[in-house]
């Protein structure tokens, strides 16, 4: 099953005022409905009486992600020529919310997999690199996006893996880290510099499949929380990489990594969502079926001012992450917009999930009940695809720009 775009009923600017466009919500699309009740039914059945497990157990969903493939879940924004969905952002962020509401470590495997390998190929790849290393991967082949470094997280410039030209091949060494699927990816996006000197000008970005000699994956890495998706670092001994499979031309790196750096955000706000929205759900119920004094908890003015606090917090940043999704797909540049979204996100999660175990009591604490799991996937949403500290600075700087 896939899903054709329609881009008019959702989100769109307009009106000027005061010389910048101004933005004017609807109701989520008919095909955007869709969309979320063909997740949230998949997410229903198929994740969140295993998520548990899969936390406990730190295991992929390899057969859940194969059958997300089928749905056309692992290709959202990918033209349909390529076996994509042809879907937009919006449809990214409805359906990672709905998936992540269930398991948020699959939700981040499906956000970081869309955003960060399969939108990027589809924006910046040769027709040839799109034939090897995008069609395959939008039925079920899992693709990485290899940025990160120990020493070059937030400092993307700073990278020390290095890409030297000898003859037709790149020769690439250096270690990435934080590289999501790295365990089951099949290729990974991996950015190198062919020249410190230049800095972020510099950096270039190569497709490499995984099974490339001298190429390896380190040990997963034992995690917090979104324990479902593995984490680990790559190692680049001598990889040697053809000329035609470096994305863009040279020095374009950097840009393209920025770029779909702002795609991520969209996904890993939608995924803070959906797990938030879990917390509230499951605070909801529990409250409304724990008695105390004699009457169920939910007619405490304390419990009801937190579900309150909780629920306004976590629907304001959901209409602005729909807002930096539909702003994503319409302007050049909407890291402003992305940036915001992430920040709201990722804290609401935050905030939503000690809410809950908080309602739940000592409930909350234990793994009988998913209030302590909701908690720690919450917490990666506000480090990863940047911390928010520095989304605060992209803000400030933006706003500062528009106001010279």
């Amino acid at each position: 099953m896939s899903f054709r775009p329609i881009y008019s009923l959702f989100g769109k600017f307009n009106y000027v005022e005061n010389g910048r466009k101004s933005f004017s919500l609807h109701r989520l699309s008919d095909q955007h409905l869709l969309l979320q009740k063909t997740c949230r039914d998949f997410a229903e059945k198929e994740l969140k009486p295993i998520a548990s497990q899969l936390d406990k157990e730190s295991k992929f969903p390899a057969q859940q992600i194969e059958k997300l493939g089928q749905l056309g879940l692992l290709a959202i924004t990918c033209d349909t020529k390529y076996g994509g969905s042809g879907e937009n952002s919006l449809g990214l962020s409805v359906a990672v919310e709905e998936i992540s509401k269930a398991c948020g470590g699959t939700g981040a495997i499906v956000s970081i997999h869309n955003a960060l390998y399969v939108n990027l190929l589809n924006t910046f790849g040769t027709e040839k690199q799109k034939e090897e290393f995008l069609t395959p991967f939008t039925c079920g082949n899992i693709g990485c996006f290899a940025l990160s470094e120990a020493d070059a997280g937030s400092d993307v410039s700073a990278l020390s893996t290095t890409a030297k030209l000898n003859g037709d091949v790149y020769v690439l060494n250096g270690r990435k880290t934080w590289v999501t699927s790295g365990i089951e990816g099949k290729a990974a996006v991996i950015f190198a510099t062919i020249d410190k000197t230049l800095k972020h000008k510099g950096i270039c970005s190569f497709i490499v499949p995984v099974s490339t000699e001298g190429l390896s994956t380190g040990k997963p890495e034992d995690k917090m929380g979104i324990r479902a998706s593995s984490t680990c670092d790559i190692c680049l001994e001598n990889v040697c990489v053809p000329k035609e499979n470096m994305i863009g031309a040279p020095g374009e790196g950097f840009m393209i990594a920025m770029k779909q750096l702002e795609k991520a955000r969209i996904g890993i706000a939608s995924q803070a969502l959906g797990i938030g929205q879990a917390a509230l759900e499951l605070a909801v119920k529990y409250s409304s079926e724990r008695k105390a004094f004699g009457h169920p908890i939910n007619q405490l003015q304390a419990v009801k001012l937190r579900l309150g606090e909780m629920s306004t917090r976590l629907e304001a940043a959901r209409l602005l992450v729909w807002r930096a999704a539909v702003v994503s797909d319409e302007e050049s540049r909407s890291s402003k917009y992305t940036s915001m979204a992430k920040l709201a996100a990722s804290e609401a999660a935050t905030f939503v999930t000690h809410g809950a175990i908080q309602i739940l009591g000592g409930m909350g604490y234990v793994r009988e009940m998913p209030a302590e799991r909701h908690y720690r996937d919450a917490r990666i949403t506000e480090i990863y695809a940047g911390v928010n500290d520095i989304q605060k600075l992209l803000i400030s700087d933006m706003l500062i720009k528009e106001y010279e």
